[in-house]
């Protein structure tokens, strides 16, 4: 007589499944607002939308990337789920849309409900910072897929805003000045990169140190993507229309992400003196010997949001002046990895200052 089979035979464990749902609900309840209709563990996710005259809803879906192969690496999980927020939420509030609520779908090898509520703890505590819900999610144990340990995770995020509120391109113009906000690191972009430079060619571990670094190696390559609905929207919100436009630095960098808010025929003028880059740029720079252009073009160089501002306020809101919106569709950047001074931060150039870089209240 044939052996009975269970679904747990062929890798999916229901149980563990079960617990894992247990371990996370108070993370997620915590992060309900007061337009969340229902309790976790229905078919949809339940949100009503109020005190909108013309909503447009935005919506963004993202991942974390090829980072995720660190966190294997090291056993480190914690800070994966906000990467996979922040991906999403910057991207809609790009457009000026508050975040409403977030949904996120995680496929594993093996259902570790330890290391799931690892990583949805993270989901949950960046949804928070956010201002949106975690309203909904998906957990898939797949061991002929993932093997055991490893996992993917993708994050999908809808806000609403004011039609008369939406920022597209259509207000930018020759003179506006471009505010950087710092990013906190690499955060979610250009890891394939990272990890050829870092581990096929150094042959490192992840637990080296080095000057300049306030974490090891790994730590540093695993900090979580900076947040920036919570900086961005009270500034839309004080500013209006003198707010043009919002470019989110993601895979692309300053020349394929800056275009996205700039109406046809327009361009940019980047003075990269003008801020101070965190050292692992240049430290991957000099290890994989990494052409100034494609630096600019994979990774953020310290500047992970950009606030396109009439001139007249430029002063008035925190961040680097990085540069003026130009006649013409080119983005030229000056300066940056050819001398030390834009390691420190030393050299200013004659129209762009630094400002308090602070988050504002």
């Amino acid at each position: 007589m044939n052996q009975q089979l269970t679904y747990k035979d062929s890798g999916v464990d229901i149980d563990a499944g079960n617990e894992s749902v247990r371990l996370i609900k108070n993370f997620v309840r915590s992060t309900y607002r007061t337009e969340v209709l229902g309790d976790l563990g229905g078919f949809g996710g339940l949100f009503a939308l109020k005190n909108y005259d013309e909503p447009i809803l935005v919506a963004g879906t993202d991942g974390v990337g090829t980072k995720l192969k660190i966190a294997f690496m090291l056993n480190k999980h914690d800070t994966i789920g906000q990467d996979a927020v922040a991906m999403c939420v910057n991207d809609i509030v790009v457009q000026g849309a508050e975040p409403l609520f977030f949904l996120d779908y995680l496929a594993v090898g093996k259902l570790n409900p330890a290391q799931v509520a690892e990583i949805v703890r993270g989901v949950a505590n960046a949804c928070k910072e956010s201002g949106c819900a975690l309203i909904g999610g998906e957990t898939a144990e797949m061991s002929c897929f993932y093997t055991d340990g490893e996992y993917d995770i993708a994050g999908f995020a809808v806000g609403v805003v004011e039609k008369k509120s939406l920022i597209t391109s259509a207000r930018v113009k020759v003179g506006d000045i471009l505010i950087g906000l710092p990013s906190s690191g690499l955060h979610s972009n250009g890891f394939s990169l990272v990890r050829k430079i870092v581990f096929d060619r150094m042959k490192f571990t992840g637990a080296e140190k080095f000057d300049g670094l306030e974490k090891n190696l790994g730590e540093e390559l695993l900090t979580p993507t900076r947040l920036y609905p919570a900086t961005c929207l009270p500034i839309i919100r004080e500013y209006g229309e003198k707010i043009h436009g919002l470019v989110h630095v993601t895979g692309g960098g300053f020349y394929d992400n800056i275009p996205r808010a700039l109406p046809d025929g327009l361009g940019a003028k980047i003075d990269a003196d003008s801020w101070r880059v965190p050292k692992i740029f240049k430290l991957l720079q000099e290890w994989g010997n990494v052409p100034r252009r494609e630096m600019f073009r994979t990774f953020n160089c310290g500047i992970g949001m950009i606030l396109i501002v009439d001139a007249d306020i430029a002063d008035e809101i925190d961040g680097y002046k990085i540069g003026r919106v130009v006649e013409g569709g080119e983005i030229s950047i000056t300066g940056g990895f050819n001398h030390e001074k834009f390691f420190d931060g030393t050299r200013r150039s004659d129209f762009v200052q630094r400002v308090d870089c602070s988050r504002r209240n």
